[in-house]
């Protein structure tokens, strides 16, 4: 059990880390947004793990939200 929370939290933490890293690129906003939703799925299919299009591009939403905090 607690390694599916340290495997989340990994997760959480490289996901963010890539998103904050991209959105401080001097880039326009959405191929900012493109980018991070294409890094995301990709990590999401090399670990298996099942979202579609619109879940990653609400996941990096809500991940560009917390970075603007």
């Amino acid at each position: 059990m607690k390694g599916l929370s340290y495997f989340g939290a990994v997760l959480g933490g490289a996901i963010a880390g890539a998103a904050v890293g991209l959105l401080l690129a001097p880039e326009k906003g959405q191929d900012t947004r493109s980018k991070i939703a294409n890094t995301v799925e990709d990590f999401l299919k090399k670990h298996n793990i099942k979202l579609n299009r619109k879940e990653v591009v609400d996941l990096v939403d809500d991940l560009e939200e917390v970075a603007a905090e």
